[in-house]
């Protein structure tokens, strides 16, 4: 491996087909701090010539990639996690400044990074073909599995080193080549830190290019264009479904995997802890402010529980500290930038208009919103409706088990979920019954292993991620039949 710089160079550049470069676009992105607004990087964006450049680069170099030794692709990776080791706190660093992280998100997101690298080393030596039987005597039928060729990650702002590495990680280890586009937010954390880490760790140039550019100039093209074969993205719901549809409907067909917005529902069954279901409520909410997919959305509390849940929680988010994202104590930092501010401000004039019920709220401070807390929700209202996306949260009364069940399911989305429960069986057969990719027993919705399936239901996404899954998504199956002596034909 290369000597390791005392940090890498500043970020205003591409990294296009291999060679750091400034795009052909006449614009410029400014990437701003979110908690001071201090300026950290200026980057000339992409256009489509450069997309071009990008995916046929990409298309060249994996031939070869895809020819390479199992053993040299895992290589690769595991240089990749010795980077993230050595090059820890610059890492954390990116993301406190560039995504408004606090130290503590930025400490989950770089080990979750790290967790997808290091299981997506194990893939190339784990993808297996498949020798089958056949009824026409003589003939032996042979599944390969190969990789896709060239993959398209976009990725949104609020993981974004974790939500790109993700797909780029299984990607190549599977002799795929990538093309990234990080969301206008977070271009360094979300593709330029990786692109540095990655032609630290020596991979061969061309197979990884990140593109910064106006989705409106490039976004759709990025999906049509001839050369990608899958399209990962991370991102709402809105948009995923666009992307479903040019994926399908244009002159290239692709394979996608979307993972898109979610609602996560909170069930706190009559029997549950209350301590520790307020301590996880309190967690699986506010963690990055609320900016997760998986973060909870909807409350719902059986109810002989729900006062004392109600008056606990409470008691416990109005505790929470709001400030520098820097301070290890700080629980509660800026949102990424002032539309996001904009629409979560709306959110909470609209759920007084509504009539949910204030338990806890704060003054507006620049980018920083405090936690706001809503009892009496029911849900018809915007709050339960919607996905939120930032530290508001509301509680919603069950009259039993039944109606939690009924209250968790009524929603277009079904990505992660939770139940508390004293009794795990319980906790299981509730589980079972809710509509979503993923469901925690006493734990938190926001959950994410590098080696489990990760993925939703309804209008939460197509596809899983990590693990088998992954190796399934980025690979496809080639059936190659060999006639060992001659066939008989009929004609």
């Amino acid at each position: 491996m290369t000597h390791l710089v005392d940090k890498y160079p500043v970020f205003g550049q591409q990294f296009i087909a291999g060679v750091w470069c400034n795009g052909r676009d006449s614009a410029v992105l400014q990437v701003n701090n979110p908690f001071d607004g201090s300026l950290l990087s200026e980057i000339v964006q992409a256009d489509s010539k450069d997309l071009d450049e990008a995916y046929q680069k990409a298309a060249e170099a994996q031939k070869k990639w895809a020819a390479t030794s199992p053993a040299e692709r895992a290589a690769v990776l595991h240089r990749v996690v010795q980077i993230f080791d050595q090059r820890r706190e610059e890492i954390i660093d990116w993301l406190i400044r560039e995504s408004g992280s606090t130290r503590i998100k930025a400490q989950i997101e770089w080990g979750a990074a790290r967790g997808i690298t290091l299981e997506s080393a194990s893939f190339p030596a784990r993808v297996h073909g498949k020798i089958l039987p056949s009824n026409i005597p003589g003939k032996e039928n042979r599944v390969y599995r190969e990789p896709l060729g060239v993959v398209g990650v976009i990725s949104p702002w609020n993981f974004p080193l974790h939500l790109s590495q993700r797909s780029v990680a299984p990607a190549l280890a599977l002799g795929n080549a990538v093309v990234i586009k990080p969301a206008s937010d977070t271009p360094v954390t979300g593709g330029l830190l990786l692109a540095r880490i990655y032609e630290e760790a020596g991979l061969p140039a061309g197979l990884l290019s990140v593109l910064v550019g106006s989705g409106a100039k490039i976004g759709d093209a990025f999906v049509e264009h001839e050369v990608p074969k899958f399209i990962s993205f991370t991102g709402s719901t809105p948009v995923g479904l666009n992307i479903g549809r040019l994926a399908s409907s244009g002159k290239h067909l692709k394979h996608v995997a979307l993972e898109l917005g979610g609602n996560s529902p909170f069930v706190v069954l009559a029997d549950a802890d209350l301590e520790q279901a307020v301590n996880a409520a309190v967690m699986g909410k506010f963690l990055h402010q609320g900016q997760i997919c998986m973060a909870i959305n909807r409350i719902i509390v059986e109810e002989g529980l729900y006062d004392a849940f109600v008056a606990r929680y409470a008691q416990r988010v109005s505790a929470l500290k709001v400030g520098n994202p820097h301070d290890a104590d700080t629980v509660i930092g800026p949102i990424i930038n002032a539309k996001q501010l904009r629409g979560l401000v709306a959110k909470i004039s609209r759920a007084k208009e509504e009539g949910a019920r204030f338990v806890v709220e704060g003054q507006l401070v620049g980018q920083l919103l405090p936690p706001h807390v809503f009892a009496d929700v029911t849900p018809d209202m915007e709050i339960a409706r919607e996905e939120i996306f930032g530290p508001l949260v509301g509680i919603q009364r069950a009259r039993d088990e039944i109606h939690a069940l009924e209250l968790a399911n009524d929603s277009k989305y079904g990505l992660s979920s939770a139940v508390f429960t004293s009794s795990m069986e319980r906790g299981v057969r509730f589980a079972r019954q809710i509509k979503a990719g993923m469901t925690h027993i006493n734990d938190i919705p926001v959950n994410d292993e590098a080696h489990v399936p990760f993925g939703g239901e309804k209008n939460s996404g197509l596809g899983r991620f990590n693990g088998e899954w992954a190796i399934e998504e980025f690979t496809t199956d080639h059936w190659i039949s060999v006639q060992h002596c001659p066939r008989h034909y009929p004609f």
